[in-house]
């Protein structure tokens, strides 16, 4: 009479560890989709027309097209206006900042490419994965041995930016992507060694 509670125990055990299995393969792939289709709707409606799709083709075709013609082009007549939107009080503030902004991550002068770790003060030794984002803070009256970095948050796409004496950071070997992956995730996402040892070979035979 003791076995039958038993087997139902270990039925409902099993049958949560499938669950909870089917949530671990379906919750990423439903996530990922649902920012895809929303991103691309979204995108789509931005352009009102009546075959599906189409909006979003228009806007990756036309802004491919103003790249190529801006670089190639119209940059000398773009200075222009640029200077002028950078001498608007409020204007410049907005614009240099989403310039910089997309510079940083799709730029020539890509800004999150070195990772550290930052010693934190305080009386337990704590230390934060960022991303050195100037080296040099002279323009601004700050000391030389002082550098900005950016500090991500889990699990957001925000941050924060601080400044820290350089011998409180120290520079990882790994891909910044790998460890902005890591930040965003809360730590959960593993580093990819055997790619970064290949990166690191390949630096090195260039040099």
């Amino acid at each position: 009479m003791d076995l039958e509670p038993k087997k139902d125990s270990s039925l409902v055990k099993t049958l949560i560890k499938y669950f909870l299995q089917g949530l671990f393969y379906i919750v990423p792939v439903a996530a990922t989709l649902y920012v895809i289709v929303y991103g691309v709707i979204m995108l789509d409606s931005l352009i009102d027309l009546d075959i599906p799709g189409l909006g979003i083709a228009v806007i990756l075709v036309a802004v491919t097209l103003i790249g190529y013609l801006g670089t190639h082009f119209f940059i000398n007549y773009f200075k222009p206006f640029e200077r002028a939107i950078e001498n608007t009080p409020l204007i410049k503030i907005i614009y240099t900042s989403m310039k910089d902004m997309m510079n940083a991550f799709v730029g020539k002068k890509k800004q999150f490419k070195q990772a550290v770790l930052v010693k934190m003060g305080g009386e337990i030794e704590v230390e934060r994965l960022g991303f050195i984002t100037k080296e040099d803070l002279s323009d601004m009256g700050i000391s030389k041995e002082k550098v900005a970095v950016y500090l991500p948050f889990s699990y957001a796409i925000s941050g924060q930016v601080i400044i820290v004496p350089r011998k409180n950071i120290s520079r990882i070997d790994a891909s910044s992507s790998d460890v902005m992956k890591m930040i965003i995730s809360g730590g959960v996402t593993s580093i990819d060694q055997s790619k970064n040892q290949q990166k690191y070979e390949n630096e090195s035979t260039l040099s």
